[in-house]
């Protein structure tokens, strides 16, 4: 998928050593002034570009915080698979599709459904409330699985933009913005300009 996030940064300051394109880290919006009006649908009636971006890769442990801290578990995506979309967008929290699928060859944990796609909300970025040293892809698929899928292959199609990232000063704050994104990513997704769940880019997988 062209260059690796790491090829990406090497020509940055050795002060931003994670930081992509050579920008620095953008300026953390604080979050009563944004959460006081948030809508309730985001975006366009029909995706626009650069939408939408497709992303793959294996999923990887994360910091193991989704579930522990915020009730909200995510799936981690490689590096490798986020060039394009760095490129192409800024940091913040976007909705979309994912499928979760066995690798050539595995046998899947997970039962049939498990492996249909789902709608999803993805943060992209650096979670200022954790002061995360890199960037990250973090994906939170909007289906209740059977097992956990470490080690699958999970493809994303983003379809739109929610909000940027807030610089939270409470985890209840924090938390409260996760469900309402959720709310948002699904309303965003019923429209019918956005009906991408049988989208060539996923796999007609009928078999655990």
């Amino acid at each position: 998928m062209g260059q690796t996030l790491s090829a990406l940064c090497s020509n940055m300051p050795a002060t931003h050593p994670h930081l992509p394109n050579g920008l620095p880290r953008p300026v953390q919006l604080q979050t009563q002034s944004f959460r006081a009006n948030r809508p309730s649908i985001a975006g366009p009636d029909t995706p626009e570009p650069p939408y939408p971006i497709l992303l793959e890769g294996v999923v990887q442990h994360g910091f193991g915080r989704g579930s522990k801290d915020l009730g909200c578990p995510t799936a981690n995506l490689p590096d490798e698979s986020l060039p394009d979309m760095v490129a192409a967008v800024k940091p913040g929290v976007y909705y979309g599709y994912a499928q979760v699928l066995p690798l050539e060859g595995q046998k899947s944990r997970l039962r049939p459904e498990d492996h249909q796609v789902w709608p999803m909300v993805m943060s992209l970025g650096w979670n200022p409330f954790y002061k995360n040293e890199r960037m990250t892809a973090e994906i939170h698929v909007m289906h209740e699985f059977s097992d956990d899928f470490y080690g699958y292959n999970m493809r994303a199609l983003v379809l739109g933009y929610i909000r940027p990232e807030l610089d939270y000063t409470s985890r209840e704050a924090l938390i409260e913005d996760i469900e309402i994104d959720k709310k948002v990513a699904l309303a965003s997704l019923v429209r019918p300009g956005y009906k991408y769940t049988s989208d060539p880019f996923f796999s007609n997988h009928d078999k655990a």
